[in-house]
């Protein structure tokens, strides 16, 4: 289908963006960024992993407790808020 679209400043620097990143056309830019949003993707996308340098890992008791602590706090700091 042949169609005419205006498109925001921002999101053709996004589209041309997405174009130089993946050596699409614009027509190909396009059509897979709506199929993204609407559930029927074609793009995949490959989030990068970075080693840390630390070898041990954390022990997770405590990471959870911390985690519960800080909720605990973050409930309390709304609770105060709203009085």
């Amino acid at each position: 289908m042949r169609t005419t679209l205006t498109l925001d400043a921002d999101v053709e620097a996004l589209v041309r963006g997405f174009m130089r990143r993946r050596g699409l056309s614009f027509k190909e830019a396009v059509n897979q960024a709506i199929r993204a949003s609407l559930g029927q993707s074609s793009i995949e996308l490959h989030t990068p992993t970075f080693r840390m340098g630390v070898s041990r890992t954390a022990a997770l008791d405590k990471a959870v407790r911390l985690s519960g602590e800080l909720e605990d706090q973050e409930l309390i700091r709304k609770l105060a808020v709203h009085r």
